[in-house]
């Protein structure tokens, strides 16, 4: 079933809110084994939304479109699907009667304008609205099926939820799952993957790279879903014993949350000082819900007066090798690790630029340190970006090294 998704907006082209509705659908659809070929985007002007909906029908057999169900003139998606129909709109005097209710039990004033949300192209059917006040239309013809959701998220998520799913689910499924690496560019893992790619016609590898990750995706089409699952239980068996050292996770579980798990299973407390990432790393660390178990402190010692006061950095040595080395950033994280109510401490010193840097310093010159009361690891980083993107790198890099030095425990 080839689908194409349509979200209707001035405010999604032109940037004004995410275009959260299509991803929301695409994922929802592939779970219920329907693929989507298309994703449109078409500001609120009714040539080009009728331009949009033409296409669509030569192309697509089920269309969804979000958008332009509500009581204003732009809001014109049931005027336009009814004309490229060739179909009469018509008038629902049971839908009447359900919107006035709903505004009586707001204690809301409705609109003559509001009464247009009770139309509806001929041969159609409302799909009830929990959230708001325009309803939902689900249209079948011949093969096509066209799907008007209100645009919202809220009331999208929550209808297609109750109303559209038991329309449209099939015995067809698709399942989907992922494998995280870090550290192995996406061009070598395409190639030591490519003797999987062909064996079995129902099962689909491929590789998306990401952030300092590639995520490695198994696609498994069939009828049978117990059949399918073992497939995928032993595509992904080989795939771990091959990339064993640079898998960090499965189905796109960040990597704070794998190094939180960690600690948590070794019942470790940690540390954070950050210079160049200004609290970066401990802002993703404490997103976590019940981070608090692990996660004891962090200090942004951004200038060498608060590397030396707050750490116990030896002013010595900041002026024999600067606060960006190997060396400022081993005390950084001994220094932190004095504190005495940590078991882990990852220090983070660089230069991220724009400015600052030299031939023998570059920007994108990074140093880590992780360090507990037995060893101390220092790792030398070299990143190429922009401020932003350096810092980021940057991050996720500790994180993963701290991953890595917990897995030696």
């Amino acid at each position: 079933m080839k689908t194409e998704i349509i979200t209707i907006g001035t405010e999604i082209t032109t940037g004004s809110i995410l275009n959260t509705n299509s991803k929301y659908l695409a994922t929802k659809l592939l779970e219920l084994g329907i693929e989507v070929y298309y994703h449109t985007s078409v500001d609120d002007n009714v040539d080009r939304i009728k331009d949009v909906i033409d296409i669509s029908l030569n192309r697509a057999d089920l269309i969804i479109t979000t958008g332009g169900l509500g009581p204003t003139q732009d809001d014109m998606t049931k005027e336009i699907v009814s004309e490229a129909l060739g179909l009469k709109l018509i008038e629902d005097k049971e839908m009447i009667k359900v919107i006035k209710e709903k505004f009586n039990s707001l204690n809301r004033k409705m609109f003559l304008s509001n009464l247009k949300q009770a139309k509806k192209p001929e041969g159609s059917i409302f799909l009830h609205n929990s959230v708001g006040t325009a309803p939902g239309i689900f249209f079948k013809r011949n093969d096509k099926v066209l799907i008007m959701l209100p645009g919202p998220p809220i009331e999208m998520e929550t209808m297609f939820n109750n109303e559209v799913i038991p329309l449209i689910q099939q015995d067809y499924c698709i399942i989907k799952r992922s494998i995280n690496v870090m550290d192995i560019g996406e061009s070598q893992l395409e190639m030591e993957l490519k003797d999987l790619l062909n064996i079995d016609p129902q099962i689909n590898i491929a590789t998306f790279p990401k952030e300092s990750e590639v995520e490695i995706k198994i696609i498994g089409k069939g009828h049978n879903r117990e059949d399918l699952e073992d497939k995928i239980g032993s595509f992904i068996k080989v795939i771990n014993d091959r990339f064993k050292d640079y898998i960090f996770g499965y189905d796109n579980i960040p990597i704070e949350e794998v190094v939180y798990k960690l600690l948590k299973e070794r019942n470790l407390r940690i540390g954070f000082a950050e210079s160049c990432t200004g609290g970066l790393i401990s802002g993703r660390f404490s997103r976590i819900p019940g981070v608090s178990q692990v996660f004891n402190r962090s200090m942004i010692t951004y200038s060498e007066k608060s590397k030396i006061e707050e750490l116990g950095v030896n002013p010595l040595t900041i002026d024999k090798y600067g606060v960006v080395s190997e060396e400022t950033a081993v005390e950084m994280a001994r220094g932190l690790l004095n504190r005495n109510d940590i078991d882990i401490a990852l220090s983070i010193t660089g230069l991220a630029g724009p400015n600052g840097g030299s031939d023998e310093k570059p920007i994108g010159l990074v140093f880590i340190c992780i360090s507990n009361r037995e060893k101390t690891v220092p790792i030398k980083c070299n990143f190429i970006g922009n401020r932003e993107y350096i810092q980021n790198k940057a991050v996720i890099k500790a994180l993963s090294e701290l991953r890595k030095f917990l897995l030696t425990l």
